[in-house]
């Protein structure tokens, strides 16, 4: 029961670490990328549908993105698609591929988008200390239960702890990186 719980926590703080990978992959660096369409979704046929499903995606260069549909009659959905989103750029359309140019981030946009990271950061760090707030309340609750020693709640929340610090410290590893990347020009 109390290896359960530890090893839900885990789980869920996994999960949290992955979540937030998945947020900073969607803020601008500067450079073009990929990982900056997975977001948005284009109605095909009646399906929302991410653009890599069903286009090319080329880098020809650092600040430009290359989008060649494989159904041509999808340009003018996919093109809509980008301008609704936030990426805060203006696709260009020629009849056969999108061109998506990325121009060079300012210093003042760099610090903002530093900040949106440290706001990822922080709620991952705060979803990360719920978790083990609600497997320490669920060791305390089974110990209680069970009438186990109070030394396992104390070696198990141990654990929990350790775990805790251990995750905490990959988000500000994590929240470096990108603090770096963004920064760079």
């Amino acid at each position: 029961m109390l290896s359960d719980i530890i090893a839900n926590a885990e789980t869920h703080m996994k999960k949290t670490i992955l979540a937030m990978t998945d947020n900073f992959s969607s803020v601008r660096t500067g450079r073009a990328s990929a990982l900056l369409l997975d977001r948005i979704r284009v109605d095909y046929y009646g399906q929302p549908t991410p653009i890599t499903q069903m286009a090319g995606v080329k880098t020809p260069d650092a600040h430009m993105l290359i989008i060649e549909p494989w159904d041509k009659s999808a340009l003018k959905s996919i093109e809509r698609a980008i301008l609704e989103s936030d990426l805060g750029v203006t696709p260009s359309n020629d009849g056969m591929v999108i061109r998506l140019p990325f121009p060079q981030l300012t210093e003042e946009r760099r610090k903002e988008l530093v900040k949106v990271c440290r706001g990822y950061a922080e709620d991952s760090r705060v979803a990360i200390r719920n978790t083990r707030r609600d497997a320490n309340t669920a060791i305390a609750k089974t110990i209680k239960e069970e009438n186990l020693p109070e030394d396992e709640q104390k070696r198990s929340e141990d654990q929990i702890q350790k775990m805790t610090d251990k995750y905490i410290g990959e988000i500000d590893e994590l929240l470096k990186k990108k603090e770096a990347e963004v920064m760079e020009i």
